[in-house]
């Protein structure tokens, strides 16, 4: 399936969740091995349905496909927005080959690079400029990696939805599958709204507010809950399966 981009963002993003004073965010703890199964367990026994769901597929895998790091986890975005996984892996493995032993060491390094070395891996010129943006909010500050660890949901989502092409669904990506946040629950993708629709026997697609009150129940393990989701439309076995959610259309608005 492919991804695209949105630039405009209104003020309340379809799925977000009422917003929280800045005093009061809290960075929520990554989740660890322990955590995970622990999430299985308490998810189970809360949601019957979901927990059927969750016995036949196994443990969790959220944590199996990880890039070494942030940038590489963002730069990775970019490429694969618009592109199938077998061509984002391709032009992503040619970019990781302009750097020494395979790995882009920092943001710097990426800007030193010229458009065409850019463009010659297969990058559009869209995505070129995404990259210099990033690369740009590095340099000056504006964006700050190692900060984001420490900084509540919302305001990694805030700092990542100010770099051209990333919204907030791939935020919620980045939450989840790179910092392990337990907590989040991409209400406007459409593997998730599948998903609950098929398992909950609903007539029609919930919309985004639904969603999030059906997941109430999954409190604070909804990014656990959301990977349960996105495995039961599946139709391999888990352990051929990717750690990561399936690519949709609309799922991927916010690439």
């Amino acid at each position: 399936m492919k991804r695209s981009a949105v630039h405009a963002r209104p003020s309340s993003p379809p799925g977000a969740e009422p917003s929280t004073p800045p005093s009061e965010r809290l960075a929520s703890a990554a989740l660890t091995p322990d955590g995970y199964s622990k999430a299985r367990r308490v998810l189970m026994r809360r949601d019957p349905v979901l927990g059927a769901a969750i016995a036949r597929i196994g443990r969790c895998e959220m944590a199996t496909r990880q890039r070494n790091d942030h940038l590489s986890a963002l730069c990775g975005s970019i490429v694969s927005q618009q592109l199938s996984t077998k061509a984002a892996a391709t032009i992503l493995g040619r970019l990781l080959a302009l750097f020494p032993d395979g790995q882009i060491p920092d943001a710097p390094a990426i800007a030193a690079m010229s458009d065409a070395q850019l463009r010659g891996v297969g990058l559009s010129g869209q995505k070129v400029g995404y990259l210099r943006d990033l690369c740009a909010r590095i340099a000056d500050g504006r964006l700050t990696l190692d900060e984001l660890e420490a900084l509540p949901d919302e305001d990694v989502i805030e700092r990542l939805t100010s770099v051209k092409g990333f919204g907030r669904w791939t935020a919620e990506m980045f939450l989840m599958f790179r910092l392990h946040r337990p907590d989040v629950l991409p209400a406007g993708d459409l593997g998730i709204v599948t998903a609950i629709q098929r398992l909950y026997r609903l007539r029609k697609r919930p919309d985004a507010k639904r969603v999030l009150k059906i997941g109430d129940a999954w409190r604070p393990y909804r990014s656990v809950a959301s990977w349960y989701l996105w495995q039961t439309l599946r139709n391999e076995p888990l352990t051929k399966a990717a750690g990561s959610p399936p690519r949709s259309p609309k799922a991927s608005r916010a690439r």
